[in-house]
This record gives C-alpha cells, structure tokens and sequence, in this order.
C-alpha cells in the first residue's frame, strides 16, 4: 500500500517535477503534486508525495525532514486525512 506525504516550507519556486526528484532516491514515487493557489496561480509553498509503500515513505520522512532546499528547511510527514468543511454556518434562511 502506498504512502502519502506532506512536505511543508517548499520555496514557491519548486515544480512538480523537482519535488518528485528530490523523493526519488528514497524508493518509488507515484505522484507528486505542489499545490497551486488558484487565485494567484503561484504555489502555496507546500505539497504531496506518494511513495510505493510504507517502508519507502518512512525512509523518505527520515531522510528529507529537517533538509535544507534553497534556503528553506522542509518539513516532511505521514499525510493526514482531508477534513470534511462545514458549511461556515450559513443556513440560507432569511428573516
């Protein structure tokens, strides 16, 4: 089963295809994704790695937390689950 990471204080200019390079000598990476704000189009400055399995995810979290990556040092864990938005409160009715 595959492994999916957080990596955390990337510099806004690290492409997807960097992020997976940096991941590769740890084992398989199955995908990497830096997510982009859709307003302005630039990097949020975090983003996620998919390793093949367990034991190559906890080698990548070993090796690549605490690194320094042009100037910043990441931050790099287990991924946790999305959690569901509330609806901010808004009922909708009017009075």
């Amino acid at each position: 089963m595959s492994k999916k990471l957080y990596v955390g204080n990337l510099s806004y200019d690290v492409t997807q295809d960097q992020l997976q390079d940096m991941f590769a000598p740890y084992g398989g990476v199955q995908s990497a994704q830096v997510i982009i704000d859709r307003d302005t189009n630039r990097s949020k400055g975090f983003g996620f790695v998919e390793m093949t399995n367990d034991a190559e995810g906890n080698a990548a979290i070993s090796g690549m937390n605490g690194q320094m990556v042009d100037g910043r040092a990441l931050t790099v864990n287990e991924a946790k689950p999305k959690e569901p938005r509330s609806g901010g409160g808004f009922s909708g009715a009017r009075r």
